[in-house]
C-alpha cells in the first residue's frame, strides 16, 4: 500500500483510524470510496483522501457511512488505544 506523502492535519478525529481499519481489511482507497458511493454517500476520492489525512472536517453522515462500510462501531473511529484526552 502507498505511504502517505503529507503529514496528517488536525481537522478531524477519525481520519487516521478510518485509514488504519481500511488498510487492515486490505481495501484500496479507490475501492473504499466506490463502496461508500454505492451505499449512497456522495464523496469523491480527493475529498475522502483529505478526510483520511485529517485535512478536512468529517460530517456526521460520513462518519456513519465509513463505520458501516468498515463494519466497525462508530466509537471505534474515535478511540485512540487508551490515550487520555
Amino acid at each position: 500500500m502507498k505511504v502517505r506523502k503529507k503529514d496528517y492535519g488536525e481537522s478531524n478525529l477519525i481520519g487516521k483510524r478510518a485509514e488504519r481499519f481500511r488498510k487492515e481489511q486490505h481495501i484500496k482507497q479507490k475501492d473504499f470510496v466506490a463502496r461508500l458511493q454505492v451505499a449512497g454517500l456522495d464523496i469523491n476520492p480527493t475529498s475522502y483522501s483529505k478526510l483520511e489525512g485529517q485535512l478536512r472536517n468529517a460530517t456526521d453522515k460520513e462518519v456513519y457511512a465509513i463505520a458501516r462500510a468498515l463494519k466497525v462501531p462508530i466509537e471505534a473511529l474515535f478511540e485512540d488505544g487508551g490515550a487520555q484526552p
